[in-house]
C-alpha cells in the first residue's frame, strides 16, 4: 500500500529542531480533535473551515475532499491521536489509523486554524521526525518532495536536468519549464563565482510545496550538461531548442494537466520564441528585456564604459548585423564580444523581444523587480505593450536574482551570494496565482 505524505501548507523550519518540554497546548488538542472528528464524519467542507487562508489556497475545497476520500480508502478511521512533542512551532502527534499509524506535525495559528500539516511514516523505534527544508541551500531533497534526475540527448551532447514534484499528487498538476537566464547558469540558477542564490531551486521548491511540478536544468556546457559544439559554433536559437526538447518530453509524461515556460532574464527570449512554436497553457516572463539586446548592450557600454570601448563595441554589432565578425576585439570587450562569442552575439541582436512577445497567444505573467540592477522596469513595460492582454507584476525591493536588495549596488550584489536568502514573497505569490488562473 502506497502511504500518504500530503502537505496542505508549507512549514519552513530553518533551524535545528529541538523538543519542548511542555504539555500540550489548547490551541493544537482543540485543532487536532477538529481533524480527527471531520475525518471520520467525512466532513471536508468543516475541515476546509478549519484551515489558515494559506492553506486554503494549497489545498482547495475539491482537493479538500478528494484527500479525505483517498485517506478513508487507504487508511481507514483514524482511532486515536496521541501528543508526542514540539518541534519549533508544530506539534508532533502519533495517529493510529484502522490500517497503519502516522505521525502528524501539525501548526496552527494565533486563531487556531491550521496553518500548516505534515503526514509522515511512523517508526515505533525512532524518533519523531523534524522537519527540515532546502530553502537554505543545503543540497537535501525536501522531505515534502521528490527530485528525480531528467537526461535529453540532443545532436549536439546531453543535457542534465532535475524534475521536482509533490510527493503526493491527487490526480494530473501543472508543470514548470524553468528557462535559464545570461551566462553560463546551471539548473539552480547559479554562475559560480558571480552568481551562489539557488534562485531556480528556490522556484522549484515553492512551486512543488503548491503541488506544481517543475523542470530545470543546466545550459549546455554548464555543470553536467555536455555539448559537443566549440563556442564559436554557439547560436542564441540553440537554447530555443534545448527547451523545446525538454518540453516535448514532459508532454508525453501522462502525469501533467498544463504546460508553463518560465524564462528568466535572456531564458525570458528563448522561452517567448518557444511559446508561440509549442502549443502551451502559459508563459512566465522573469526579469526579461523588453528592448533588442543590442540597445541595452549598448546602454550599458555608454554607461559603464570609456567612449573608445563604447565606440569598438558599437564597430563591432554594426559589422555583425552585416553578417560579418571583428577578429581583432579590445580585451576591455572579451567577457561580451570575443571572436568566439561573435557568432552568438550576430544570430541574438534581430531578434526584437517586444515584437516576439505578440506572436504569443497564451496567458503572459511579466514579472519585474524594482531594484533589478540589470533589467529596468520599463523593460517590461515594454512587453507590455507588445502584448497588453499580459498581466504586468511590477515587485518593490526585488533584484534580478528575485530576493529581496536594496538599490545600492554593493548591498544588492551582496544578495547574489546570498543562497539561504528566501525569494521575495511577493514573487512566488505572482508566480502561483498565475499558474492557478490557467484554464
Amino acid at each position: 500500500m502506497r502511504r500518504i505524505f500530503f502537505c496542505l501548507a508549507l512549514i519552513v523550519i530553518t533551524a535545528v529542531a529541538h523538543a519542548q518540554a511542555e504539555a500540550e497546548k489548547t490551541g493544537y488538542k482543540v485543532a487536532i480533535s477538529k481533524f480527527k472528528q471531520y475525518y471520520n464524519h467525512s466532513r471536508p467542507d468543516s475541515m476546509f473551515d478549519s484551515f489558515a487562508p494559506s492553506v486554503k489556497t494549497a489545498l482547495p475545497l475539491d482537493k479538500t475532499k478528494d484527500l479525505i476520500t483517498q485517506m478513508h480508502a487507504q487508511l481507514g478511521s483514524l482511532k486515536h491521536t496521541t501528543f508526542l512533542k514540539y518541534v519549533q512551532t508544530a506539534a508532533v502527534y502519533k495517529a493510529d489509523y484502522e490500517k497503519e499509524s502516522l505521525l502528524i506535525n501539525l501548526s496552527v495559528n494565533k486563531a487556531e486554524l491550521i496553518d500548516g500539516i505534515y503526514f509522515n511514516e511512523y517508526k515505533p523505534d525512532a524518533q519523531p521526525v523534524t522537519v527540515s527544508s532546502t530553502i537554505k541551500g543545503s543540497g537535501v531533497v525536501d522531505p515534502l518532495l521528490e527530485e528525480s534526475p531528467i537526461i535529453l540527448s540532443t545532436l549536439a551532447g546531453k543535457l542534465s536536468g532535475t524534475l521536482t514534484m509533490p510527493k503526493v499528487a491527487i490526480g494530473k498538476i501543472p508543470v514548470v519549464l524553468i528557462i535559464a537566464g545570461d551566462g553560463p547558469v546551471d539548473r539552480n540558477g547559479n554562475s559560480l563565482p558571480n552568481i551562489n542564490a539557488n534562485s531556480y531551486k528556490l522556484i522549484a521548491e515553492a512551486l512543488g510545496k503548491a503541488g506544481v511540478a517543475s523542470l530545470r536544468y543546466d545550459k549546455r556546457g554548464v555543470g553536467q550538461s555536455t555539448t559537443s559544439g566549440k563556442e564559436d559554433d554557439h547560436k542564441f536559437y540553440d537554447y530555443v531548442e534545448d527547451a523545446s526538447g525538454f518540453l516535448l518530453m514532459l508532454k508525453e509524461d501522462k502525469r501533467f494537466s498544463k504546460f508553463i515556460l518560465l524564462g528568466h532574464g535572456e531564458g525570458s527570449m528563448a522561452g517567448m520564441v518557444t511559446a508561440y512554436s509549442e502549443p502551451i497553457n502559459g508563459f512566465i516572463s522573469v526579469e526579461g528585456p523588453g528592448t533588442p539586446v543590442e540597445q541595452l548592450l549598448l546602454a550599458q557600454m555608454k554607461a559603464t564604459k570609456p567612449p573608445a570601448v563604447a565606440d569598438e563595441f558599437k564597430t563591432i554589432t554594426d559589422s555583425l548585423k552585416k553578417g560579418k565578425t571583428i577578429p581583432k576585439v579590445d580585451p576591455a570587450l572579451y567577457y561580451l564580444a570575443r571572436p568566439t562569442l561573435q557568432k552568438y552575439l550576430m544570430s541574438y541582436i534581430f531578434w526584437d523581444p517586444a515584437k516576439v512577445i505578440k506572436k504569443v497567444k497564451v496567458p503572459i505573467l511579466l514579472i519585474q523587480g524594482t531594484t533589478d540592477l540589470q533589467t529596468a522596469v520599463t523593460e517590461g513595460e515594454k512587453l507590455k505593450k507588445g502584448r497588453s492582454e499580459a498581466i504586468l507584476k511590477i515587485i518593490e525591493g526585488m533584484n534580478y536574482v528575485l530576493k529581496s536588495a536594496p538599490a545600492d549596488k554593493e548591498k544588492n550584489m551582496a544578495t547574489y551570494k546570498e543562497p539561504e536568502l528566501p525569494l521575495k514573497s511577493e514573487f512566488v505569490s505572482a508566480m502561483l496565482d498565475f499558474i492557478k488562473g490557467l484554464k
